[in-house]
């Protein structure tokens, strides 16, 4: 594989573009593609400049196709084993890394491309975007996270319709089920990724952090639970010089000048 099958450039000032350029394999993630992801993701996290990430495809109608079916076919146990933690090892660390992640999603994003996609923090798709689960249909089922993050981001019976059929949605039915921030035309996809990433650097990044980490983490526990991780979040973020700088130029009405920490 190419070593510019996925690239990290600037994008802006603080963002940065994950590019996926691999059209042989419509960008299917294989074992080489999920090692190179987390060795860029691993040099995006140590830029102390860098604080959001948009993920995006060079090809005109794909995201991710999905997992290398090929590899998959072919898998021992050992292999599969390796094949499925890998891959939710690459979705836990985009859930939870400290950078705010956008999927700009322009063409199909299907099985763990839709996977990858719902780690992310936010999702742009443009009108030709198609969003679907459709291990089922060829003797799989999602297996980097698919199963638990569609189930919690939509009603049971339709994530049930999701995984059980294969059913695939176009961009305004991702849209109208909850999955999709934003839908543009084709054009202006990657203006939208940056214009949604603009408006998450003009806020404080010690307070986006920290709100980032209550959001993930509360979503997996109890409500009381939750609310001592939001109470922890908030008491963390209390000493933060971004904190006394929001409020005081709330009060004087003028725009805050927050710093990286």
């Amino acid at each position: 594989m190419s070593e510019t099958a996925i690239s990290l450039t600037e994008a802006a000032p603080g963002v940065a573009w994950v590019t996926l350029d691999h059209a042989p394999t419509r960008n299917a993630l294989d074992f080489t593609m999920l090692d190179a992801f987390n060795a860029l993701l691993d040099d995006a996290e140590r830029s102390p400049e860098l604080r959001v990430l948009v993920i995006r495809s060079a090809l005109e109608r794909v995201f991710i196709a999905g997992g290398d079916i090929a590899v998959m076919r072919d898998l021992t146990l050992s292999g599969g084993t390796r094949f499925v933690y890998e891959g939710q090892r690459l979705t836990r660390r985009l859930e939870e890394s400290r950078l705010i992640v956008i999927a700009a999603v322009g063409g199909f994003a299907l099985g763990g491309g839709f996977e990858l996609a719902l780690a992310c923090d936010l999702i742009v798709a443009s009108e030709r975007a198609v969003f679907g689960l459709p291990e089922t249909t060829i003797g799989l089922l999602p297996g980097w996270g698919g199963t638990q993050r569609v189930v919690r981001a939509v009603s049971p019976q339709r994530a049930r319709e999701l995984v059980f059929t294969g059913r695939r949605l176009d961009a305004g039915e991702a849209y109208e089920f909850g999955f999709v921030n934003r839908v543009v035309a084709p054009e202006a996809l990657e203006g939208e990724a940056l214009e949604l990433a603009g408006r998450v650097l003009a806020s404080s990044p010690t307070a986006v952090s920290h709100a980032k980490r209550a959001l993930v983490q509360g979503a997996r526990v109890s409500l009381d639970q939750g609310l001592v991780i939001e109470a922890e979040t908030w008491l963390a973020n209390l000493s933060s010089p971004n904190r006394v700088e929001g409020l005081s130029a709330f009060l004087e009405k003028r725009p805050p000048r927050f710093v990286s920490e």
